[in-house]
């Protein structure tokens, strides 16, 4: 339900980006997924899953504190990592 009263910009800012992860826990979810099932397993793989998480740590700070342009590079750098888990387990 929405809040009763308004949200600080803060606490806004950390609603967006829990809404964010949940999208991008989705895709992630998938490569892990056609990783496992695929028995793709190898470390380019689990580097990729560190880096997804690790930019997913970062990323909450730098959505609440409004890091211009760093919040969306660091959300760059989760998505690529998701993407080349996807790929290499493809190839």
């Amino acid at each position: 339900r929405p809040p009763s009263r308004p949200l600080s910009d803060r606490t806004g800012r950390l609603q967006r980006a829990m809404n964010n992860h949940f999208e991008g826990l989705i895709l992630f979810t998938i490569a892990v997924v056609v990783v496992t099932l695929g028995g793709q397993s190898t470390g380019f793989t689990a580097a990729c899953a560190w880096t997804y998480l690790a930019a997913r740590v970062l990323f909450i700070p730098a959505y609440a504190y409004g890091w211009r342009p760093w919040r969306s590079a660091i959300w760059g750098v989760g998505f690529f990592a998701t993407l080349a888990m996807i790929v290499a387990a493809l190839v």
